[in-house]
């Protein structure tokens, strides 16, 4: 199992913290009919996306970036230590795995100069921070946090209605330590990093574009949690806030990056989560490497 990919000048790294069974493939997406699962469910068994009940296995993880420049983590999983009942899981987790992979990869807290956000779910900012003597501080004491500003602004929102547990144990305390830069979509890192908006599954969503002069590599983030959604665009997840527009940004990324040599690396597909995107029938494909 692949967990680092050298491409042009970019060495990037899989941070795993969990690669385990999810929800039922029919409840997590819900244009997925019985037939179409039947057709399809050899296929994503051998692929280790679907287990024997028709659950979906999904892979949780953090991508590094070594680029000439900065050494950039997309996605900070799951974390431990937070309150996250409705996924047992995750909930108040302990464990040092995520911790032990990154040190596996040569890399310590201190090493990451920037942490970007596809978007702000849990299992996508968790290990922004830390439990220090009963407070929560930011894991990566030297980056910069980079998010979004239309995520930023939408969770904001949503946190004034009614507190999001997330947004107070994993963004906030970034934000009021002075580490965070809320950015608009034509934020650019250096020549190296560039924001993609992709949203639909969150009104902020976006992906990454790394490379210099062209697309080397590309983090997709949750605009598709499962090859099933490569293959067939228009399924979408049902936690996606709008469905039609998550479909349309799933096709518009997939067609861009078909038949290129930009590595896609997925956030939750299964092991190695990261290839090369070919056309199979009306959809794709994200074909390893």
């Amino acid at each position: 199992m692949s967990l680092k990919f050298t491409v042009g000048d970019l060495t990037i790294h899989r941070i795993i913290e969990q690669e385990t069974t999810f929800l039922p493939a029919l409840e997590m997406l819900p244009g997925l009919t019985p037939e179409l699962l039947a057709e399809n469910r050899a296929w994503m068994q051998k692929a280790g996306a679907l287990d024997d009940k028709d659950v979906l296995i999904l892979c949780f993880q953090s991508y590094v970036v070594k680029t000439p420049h900065h050494t950039i983590l997309i996605d900070s999983c799951i974390g431990n230590d937070k309150p996250r009942p409705r996924f047992p899981k995750w909930n108040m987790k302990t464990d040092d795995t995520y911790m032990r992979t990154l040190a596996a990869a040569g890399l310590s807290v201190d090493d990451i100069d920037f942490v970007m956000c596809t978007h702000l779910h849990s299992d996508h900012v968790g290990w922004n921070t830390r439990l220090q003597n009963g407070r929560w501080v930011p894991t990566f004491p030297n980056a910069r946090y980079v998010f979004g500003k239309t995520e930023f602004d939408y969770w904001t929102e949503q946190h004034a209605k009614a507190s999001v547990p997330t947004f107070v144990d994993s963004v906030l305390p970034v934000v009021e330590a002075g580490r965070s830069e809320i950015v608009g979509n034509d934020h650019e890192l250096g020549d190296h990093v560039r924001i993609l908006p992709t949203p639909g599954h969150t009104p902020g969503h976006v992906a990454f574009a790394f490379g210099r002069g062209k697309d080397a590599a590309a983090v997709s983030g949750d605009l598709m949690h499962s090859p099933l959604q490569a293959r067939y665009p228009e399924l979408s997840f049902k936690p996606d806030v709008d469905p039609a527009q998550s479909a349309a940004t799933r096709r518009g990324f997939l067609e861009r990056y078909c038949d290129t040599d930009t590595l896609c690396c997925t956030a939750h597909f299964p092991s190695p989560s990261v290839g090369k995107i070919r056309r199979k029938g009306n959809g794709f494909s994200c074909e390893a490497i």
